[in-house]
């Protein structure tokens, strides 16, 4: 596994592009990880959904040679048209802006995989966003999505250390339990779940994305975070179901 993120890394052109570009947790490694629950041809259409500045969208083309339409609501379809160009990528990937929480622009059936790296959870935490995307898959094709998650649901009992990141309502809206992803991922119809679970790559994902961040900047509230937490209560969800 993550044979891909490795020879990546181990280039100090492409380990510099990493370092510059990652929104969080390595999104290369988690979507090499993703991946290895059902396969990709060339030949597919994907989807990817919060793709950032394109780590996600560059694993899928660089290494399956699919056509990627490598969507964000933040950030700029332009400058990531010249990341993409800079890595020789750019025919295999459409960049755009889209609002997954909006009716998407494309026919009913187009894809054969939806994909997010990093992003699911902040659009994808209600009863309806799952049964929305399924009809733009075609019948035999894939969702696959990871993202920040909870070893088990806080409630009510947030952990002292932790209070003041929950705080932010964002994060306590977000960031839930495995347990309450499963159920309700269980409630969609017309999949068959393939794997739920927490992904292995979490820690060193983690720890790449934090050895890229500035100690000494203001803006540090991932470092503050992620050492209050301890690895105790983080982890990283993966889905990954096929349409039936």
């Amino acid at each position: 596994m993550n044979k891909f993120t490795e020879k990546f890394m181990s280039n100090e052109k492409n380990l510099a592009f990493l370092k510059e570009t990652m929104w969080g947790p390595n999104g290369i490694r988690q979507a090499e990880e993703l991946t290895s629950h059902f396969t990709i041809t060339k030949d597919m259409k994907i989807l990817d959904l919060g793709c950032g500045l394109g780590l996600s969208a560059l694993y899928l083309a660089q290494e399956y040679g699919a056509e990627v339409f490598a969507t964000d609501l933040y950030a700029d379809p332009t400058e990531n048209y010249e990341r993409f160009k800079s890595l020789d990528i750019a025919d295999k990937i459409v960049p755009m802006i889209l609002d997954a929480t909006q009716p998407i622009p494309f026919a009913k059936g187009y894809f054969d995989v939806i994909f997010s790296v990093g992003a699911y959870n902040m659009f994808g935490d209600n009863e309806e966003m799952l049964p929305n995307l399924i009809p733009y898959l075609k019948k035999g094709g894939y969702i696959a999505v990871s993202f920040p998650g909870l070893k088990y649901e806080f409630g009510d009992n947030v952990p002292p250390e932790m209070q003041p990141f929950w705080d932010v309502p964002e994060v306590a809206k977000t960031v839930r339990g495995i347990e309450w992803w499963k159920e309700l991922f269980g409630k969609a119809e017309g999949i068959e779940i393939i794997n739920i679970s927490e992904q292995t790559c979490h820690d060193i994902a983690w720890e790449e994305y934090l050895a890229s961040l500035d100690p000494s900047s203001e803006d540090k509230w991932d470092l503050d975070m992620m050492k209050a937490e301890g690895g105790k209560y983080f982890n990283t969800i993966q889905f990954v179901a096929k349409v039936v």
